[in-house]
């Protein structure tokens, strides 16, 4: 804290201020510089964000799927369809004889002895075996140990390490918890209002087909698996023999036939055959007919689509390179915008941003290369689909549109209709020369070169500043900035040694002056 002026009565801090003023100017100027460079970076980023967008689309019109898409028609809701561009329009018969199902397995009876006093299954199994119908039968270690198995699709046996726990240990739901997370794609729980256990496969279809466990998908062999026959009473009838006797229900695979000729029995209730994926939710009792035909809505939907992009796109970039540029309207000072209202700081950052990107190279140079992109003739082409004009679109009639494209709907419905294929060549085929590409294989490779450009000047958000041309520039303005605070700490520091200096001079000479005066008056 600094006070002067006591000598001169001068208001040094004010004058001081002022002086500041005047050397902070250089600074002022490289501040505005950089929150230009900043806005300017920021421009070109959205720029490339619009570019991107064009961009994907045009990856998208590359697709034979968005020209040949089909649509599906059931005569019923027990089977529906969808159907990939590769199947064949027409109508197709199917007849579902039976649903694929899971199979499952519930305890026999409840595993409770007292209905008014049933297992706890939080809490620990040593606590709870008063309460089960059927004690444990512990191994020699005083464990409580069990084998699952099940069969994968390809029949064979899924048979991991046996279960073993020890019952002062884990609770009922610790144990089925486990058979959950094992490999045997079997999902178990306890539900307390049956007192029953269920354990139940997480795919549908039969896979044993073997005479092993009766043909069971889920089961069980050895005397040491009492714990499931016994206390979670899964067994059924005699079951000396250590082989869980077949309880399931379930587990079987579906069955359909196929335009009266194909019978088809697969593991679950959706099965894809000539292109076409059914789904079953229901058997029927007759023949249902699935119709497929194109679906040219939605290839027009999309071209409709990509046409409005390229505008938004060549609308957007014409209008950033011949945007005004408003040389007396500078970047404001954080001084400036206190003096100023929202509104008014708002309307002077507006004109101030104007015209960042007047006249760019690299966007004139790209906005030209997409044009000759949409424009030129495809030689590769049928006739009749060798340039956009040929399905309806093109350029705007309206100088002012800059290169926008228009389109005849009814003409472009008509050439979708005819020819999908060709219309895809026309977007999509591929080529050795400009001339072979398609028009969105073109545009997406210009995109991609402009895109680069620009990242190269202004970066993106996963490139440091050192690594492109604006953000070397801002370290370069901020170093010039560090330097200029710190010679402006020098100076300010010199002022207050010079103006110090003045008072001390200035007090020296009042007090010469009281001095001499004492002396003329004790003279007279």
């Amino acid at each position: 804290m600094r006070i002067g002026g006591l000598a001169s009565g001068m208001d040094t801090d004010t004058l001081i201020r002022d002086l500041m003023k005047a050397e902070r100017m250089p600074l002022e100027k490289l501040t505005r510089k950089k929150q230009t460079l900043e806005w300017q970076r920021d421009e070109y980023r959205n720029v490339n964000k619009l570019l991107t967008e064009l961009r994907n689309m045009s990856f998208d019109m590359r697709l034979q799927g968005t020209y040949f898409s089909k649509t599906t028609t059931s005569s019923s809701t027990s089977v529906s369809a969808t159907a990939n561009a590769s199947a064949s329009e027409g109508t197709y018969n199917v007849k579902v004889e039976r649903l694929a199902t899971a199979a499952v397995r519930v305890s026999q009876s409840s595993i409770s002895n007292n209905p008014a006093a049933k297992v706890d299954p939080n809490a620990k199994l040593s606590t709870q075996e008063g309460k089960f119908n059927s004690g444990f039968d512990l191994n020699a270690d005083g464990m409580i140990e069990f084998s699952l198995v099940s069969y994968n699709e390809n029949g064979t046996k899924n048979q991991p390490a046996p279960f073993v726990f020890d019952p002062t240990q884990v609770s009922l739901n610790d144990v089925l918890k486990q058979i959950n997370d094992s490999s045997l794609g079997v999902r178990a729980f306890y539900d307390a209002t049956a007192d029953k256990v269920v354990m139940e496969r997480t795919k549908t279809g039969n896979f044993n087909q073997t005479t092993e466990f009766l043909g069971a998908e889920i089961g069980y062999n050895g005397t040491t698996a009492s714990f499931l026959a016994n206390t979670l009473q899964m067994k059924a009838g005699d079951n000396s023999t250590g082989t869980w006797v077949s309880t399931e229900t379930g587990g079987t695979n579906a069955k359909f036939t196929y335009n009266g000729v194909l019978t088809v029995e697969p593991p679950t209730n959706q099965y894809t055959i000539n292109n076409i994926t059914f789904n079953f939710s229901e058997a029927t009792n007759t023949e249902e007919t699935i119709t497929i035909s194109s679906n040219t809505d939605k290839a027009f939907d999309s071209i409709m689509q990509f046409v409005k992009k390229y505008n938004e796109v060549i609308e957007n970039l014409n209008g950033k390179i011949s945007e005004e540029k408003f040389r007396s309207y500078q970047p404001l000072t954080e001084e400036e915008k206190e003096a100023m209202t929202e509104k008014q700081v708002e309307l002077w950052e507006e004109r101030a941003k104007s015209g960042l990107l007047r006249s760019d190279t690299i966007i004139s140079s790209g906005l030209n290369q997409m044009r000759v992109n949409i424009y030129t003739p495809h030689s590769g082409a049928i006739d009749g689909y060798k340039q956009l004009s040929d399905l309806g679109i093109s350029s705007s009639s309206n100088y002012r549109d800059a290169g926008k494209l228009s389109v005849n709907e009814t003409e472009l419905r008509n050439k979708l209709r005819e020819n999908p294929e060709a219309v895809w060549q026309l977007f999509g085929l591929n080529g050795n020369t400009n001339e072979t590409k398609g028009i969105a294989r073109r545009l997406q490779e210009t995109i991609d070169s402009t895109i680069k450009k620009i990242e190269n000047r202004a970066g993106n958000n996963l490139r440091t500043n050192q690594q492109f041309g604006i953000g070397r520039n801002l370290i370069n303005v901020d170093r010039q900035i560090n330097r200029f605070e710190d010679r402006l700490v020098q100076v300010e520091d010199r002022y207050w040694k010079q103006f110090s200096a003045m008072e001390k001079a200035i007090q020296k000479s009042n007090q010469q002056s009281m001095y001499l005066m004492q002396q003329f008056s004790l003279g007279m």
